[in-house]
């Protein structure tokens, strides 16, 4: 007789039903928001605080970078990872469009350190925010030498074009390979090596689905404590594929009727952000229900932007017929 073991599943608090209530109700704020429907929500946290959209593509930055920056009929390799870099590191449309306004042209064919140095030095001295506070990254003074953060992560920048990295991603066999390829750079860490795997999986640069390789961030941890009491015989990564697996199974279960994004499912990235998201809504819901961090209250205040998206959504996901 052959016995075979299989996982302990993980067991789950009332905070994972609460993952997909906010899933379903933040997809529903972000049609309402599309067909100009008001009130987006009577949910009072939503109402109040900001979150992110459930699928990662739809967050207006993201947006920008799909419909903006990148450019599909772009045949240079090397110029296609240069603007998403360029856009990423920073994460600030401001950042971008101040850079367009006084280049012309985001082009490492004329890119020069001196004069992105100039423009963003001159920013800086005049109190106008670079970066975005969406995350933290290392200034990278370590390994360049500069003073100054930007100015490391220019040489960042062309340290990773210079490095043939472009061709390396392009000849890669997975996600995950072309994370492995991002993580040996200095201040890009597992949580933005990842992330810009993602990002530059938007382009025609790579091809690969997004279930095929997740890395959860310091938010989805604090998440998914919060949402399982036991993680049985599974990591955290495991648990990132086994909520989104079972995604259609869930919402049958708490009798959810969730939209998706025109019969695109919830994919890894976004599942691993949702925990992020649910870890900060958790903060108000469920203030007895203790993460991995310390954190009780969510610092971000909602505040409506009036300017509008126009979406667009990688080519290759076939979904922009809908729009």
């Amino acid at each position: 007789m052959i016995i075979i073991n299989k996982k302990r599943l993980p067991s789950s608090s009332v905070v994972l039903d609460t993952y997909w209530k906010f899933a379903a109700e933040r997809q529903e704020v972000f049609f309402k928001k599309i067909n100009k429907v008001a009130p987006l929500t009577v949910d009072p946290i939503l109402l109040k605080y900001k979150f992110t959209n459930a699928y990662r593509a739809c967050d207006r930055v993201s947006q920008y970078l799909i419909g903006k920056v990148i450019d599909n009929n772009e045949t240079d390799i090397n110029e296609t990872l240069f603007k998403i870099l360029v856009f990423k590191i920073f994460n600030k449309i401001e950042t971008w469009e101040l850079l367009e306004s006084e280049l012309g042209d985001v082009s490492f064919k004329y890119y020069s350190f001196d004069t992105y140095n100039k423009i963003l030095t001159s920013a800086m001295k005049g109190k106008e925010p670079i970066y975005s506070a969406a995350y933290i990254m290392a200034s990278g003074k370590s390994a360049y030498g500069y003073d100054r953060k930007h100015e490391n992560h220019l040489k960042l920048i062309e340290q990773m074009i210079s490095s043939n990295l472009a061709n390396k991603l392009q000849d890669a066999t997975s996600l995950e390979h072309v994370y492995n390829y991002l993580l040996l750079f200095p201040s890009i860490g597992p949580f933005l090596a990842y992330q810009y795997s993602i990002d530059i999986n938007y382009s025609k640069l790579i091809n690969f689905s997004e279930n095929d390789y997740v890395v959860p961030g310091p938010g989805a941890k604090d998440g998914i404590k919060k949402c399982f009491t036991d993680y049985g015989d599974y990591s955290e990564t495991d648990i990132i594929k086994y909520v989104t697996d079972n995604q259609e199974a869930e919402f049958q279960r708490l009798g959810i009727n969730f939209k998706g994004l025109w019969g695109r499912p919830l994919h890894l990235i976004d599942c691993q952000n949702l925990f992020c998201e649910t870890a900060k809504y958790a903060r108000v819901a469920h203030p007895d229900i203790d993460g991995v961090s310390d954190r009780k209250r969510i610092k971000q205040i909602y505040s409506k932007n009036n300017s509008d998206i126009y979406y667009y959504f990688p080519p290759k996901w076939n979904l922009n017929t809908n729009l």
